[in-house]
């Protein structure tokens, strides 16, 4: 049994600063997740608050990883796909904070946003991720099939371009 809890987090200042300092972490650790290095907390907190509020509308889910009362990881479910893919979930923001990585956090919470997209009715996941330094044996592992690489897509956070991984899973009819 891990020595941590899994969660779906709401809205609220003290889940907001602690999403905030794991982003904030992870960029600065290189993470490849939309955003530069150095990142304000406040555009930290800004991202999280608007993204625990579409939580609040259904529109996507954020789960939360706990060391008694430490966050020590994340992973959003997006579910507000269009009205042509209404089988279809994306996973996005899996963040695992750097002195927790290599213990299983990432895949119990990968495991748990896919639970919970098969409970919305949900059949495909996709996601993607940085080529360079982005979770794809994580995700191999997980049964995601590697549709294709786009190059050059986006700047890491300390500069420099790196392509992205594109990935699909099958969880349900």
């Amino acid at each position: 049994m891990p020595a941590y809890t899994i969660t779906t987090l709401t809205n609220g200042p003290a889940v907001v600063a602690a999403l905030a300092e794991l982003l904030v972490s992870t960029v600065a650790h290189g993470g490849s997740v939309s955003f530069m290095h150095p990142l304000a907390p406040e555009e930290a907190a800004a991202f999280w608050a608007t993204s625990l509020a579409a939580a609040d509308r259904g529109e996507r889910v954020v789960l939360g990883a706990f060391d008694d009362a430490q966050l020590i990881g994340t992973v959003t479910l997006l579910l507000n796909c269009p009205p042509n893919q209404p089988h279809r979930a994306e996973v996005a923001k899996m963040m695992t904070h750097v002195n927790y990585r290599g213990q299983g956090i990432a895949r119990s919470l990968l495991e748990r946003a896919e639970g919970m997209a098969k409970e919305k009715g949900k059949t495909l996941l996709t996601l993607d991720t940085a080529s360079e330094e982005g979770a794809s044996g994580l995700y191999e592992k997980s049964g995601y099939q590697r549709a294709g690489e786009i190059p050059y897509y986006a700047f890491k956070p300390h500069g420099g371009l790196s392509g992205t991984i594109l990935y699909w899973k099958l969880i349900g009819d």
